[in-house]
């Protein structure tokens, strides 16, 4: 999956590559045919719309259709749209999550505006220049669409023919048992803070220390390995602290102690150890002092993929969790998340206890790095899906204006989310508010306050053991 991101991301650069070496020729050729301050003058206006619609990090055509199939039996109603009222050929029930497929068409101001679709009072925003099939989410919104109040209507962007509403209905996973696997600290903030935060009987597993990635710490005076190690520590005491905003307890919370990006090469060579590949450190009992049980792996404090599936076998005994939340395999292409998923299922088959649901998050895409797009507080559309996908289930449960803030808040907490921005992406910020209009949280600057806060938390639910 990551392999697949990298050859998108290679391509884009060549791409990028190729358009910007044929604009210097031409450059070249209008300085010496007309004059040549028209050069500078070109260049510094082609930069500024690089900046402001051109930057982004789009691995597809916006004129594709997303693919989803959803499973079977799942109540499908024809959809129109009347006074610009959303009507329904059929009736909802008590379906909890609610995904409208339709044709969205930008207008030419949707080229350079993010094309926006506002239901009721919520906006969800897509690709500029998009031109086709989309999902939007309308949980939460059942009952303006029973009383046939919902609203639904394009802003840079034209909402074309009729759609379809797909209805799913699920038991509030709040109330079982939970188990959430972040394969590194933050994961499980970003993708279920208000799933957990309202759990009476959470836990939380973080597989790695976070470590990597140090260059910030240098800044202390520490050389590479001594900032990667105080990194992990700080990410490690993170993933056990921060959960308590949440109401989990230290004592339900787990930091297993691998190494950043190691846990794809664990997999494939499941009896040898992987050190941490900034720090050189090789033991990861370091961080997990403070962890409320003794586990497999303390033994001998091994980074190795025999351990981290007997670690979490051992903690699925413990903590007996019905629901996991974990990483969805094939959406999101991290190479930690893949393997933290695969990890966990291998543990499951060898555990004794056996939970009855896996709830599946995405906190990376191949295709699309802005994914959910538009502004924090609203809600999250469906993510791009240009591949088939299995067909699973979506729970969307939603978040008050007060958990929302407490997510911030949690965000705001953890180191690796507290960096400076990069000069060059305060001044990209800066050009695409002033140009393209678009808008970043006052809660946080890194990007994640944008994407994470949402009015809606969006888990793909795959049953385990069919």
């Amino acid at each position: 999956m990551q392999a697949r991101k990298q050859q998108l991301l290679k391509r884009h650069r060549r791409h990028k590559r190729i358009a910007l070496l044929l604009g210097l020729l031409m450059l070249g050729a209008l300085g010496v045919l007309v004059a040549w301050w028209w050069v500078p003058l070109l260049l510094a206006l082609g930069w500024l719309a690089h900046e402001a619609w051109f930057a982004d990090h789009l691995f597809y055509a916006p004129g594709e259709d997303y693919r989803y199939d959803f499973p079977r039996g799942t109540p499908c109603l024809p959809a129109s749209l009347v006074d610009g009222r959303l009507r329904l050929d059929g009736d909802i029930g008590a379906a909890d999550t609610l995904i409208l497929e339709w044709e969205v068409t930008a207008t030419w101001l949707g080229r350079f505006l993010d094309p926006q679709v506002w239901i009721g009072d919520d906006r969800q925003d897509f690709e500029r220049g998009v031109y086709g099939g989309r999902y939007l989410n309308l949980s939460g919104q059942g009952e303006a669409l029973r009383r046939g109040e919902l609203t639904l209507r394009g802003r840079f962007c034209r909402l074309a023919g009729g759609g379809r509403l797909f209805a799913l209905s699920n038991p509030d996973y709040a109330e079982r048992r939970l188990m959430v696997i972040a394969p590194h600290a933050d994961d499980a903030e970003l993708a279920a803070f208000g799933l957990y935060s309202r759990c009476r009987e959470a836990s939380i597993v973080t597989l790695t220390q976070g470590e990597i990635e140090a260059g910030h710490f240098r800044r202390l005076g520490l050389p590479l390995p001594e900032a990667a190690r105080l990194k992990g520590r700080l990410r490690a005491w993170d993933s056990l602290a921060v959960p308590l905003w949440g109401g989990v307890p230290q004592s339900r919370c787990v930091q297993l102690g691998y190494y950043c990006l190691q846990l794809p090469a664990m997999a494939e060579a499941p009896l040898q150890p992987f050190a941490s590949r900034e720090s050189g450190d090789g033991d990861v009992r370091s961080v997990r002092r403070h962890n409320p049980l003794s586990l497999p792996g303390d033994a001998d404090g091994a980074p190795t993929w025999h351990n981290l599936v007997a670690d979490l076998a051992a903690l699925l005994e413990h903590f007996r969790p019905e629901v996991l939340v974990t990483p969805h395999p094939e959406l999101d292409p991290h190479g930690d998340h893949v393997a933290a998923t695969r990890a966990l299922l291998e543990a499951v088959q060898r555990s004794a206890w056996q939970p009855q649901t896996l709830l599946l998050y995405a906190n990376h895409l191949h295709d699309n790095d802005r994914w959910p797009m538009g502004p924090a507080g609203q809600g999250i559309a469906l993510p791009p899906a240009m591949v088939a996908l299995p067909a699973d289930g979506l729970w969307s449960p939603q978040l008050s204006a007060a958990t929302q803030l407490d997510k911030a808040m949690a965000l705001a907490m953890q180191h690796d989310l507290q960096l400076p921005l990069p000069t060059k992406k305060r001044l990209r910020r800066l050009i695409q508010r002033l140009l393209a209009g678009r808008r970043w949280p006052s809660s946080g600057e890194d990007e994640f306050f944008r994407k994470a806060v949402r009015r809606h938390e969006l888990f793909w639910v795959r049953p385990l053991g069919e």
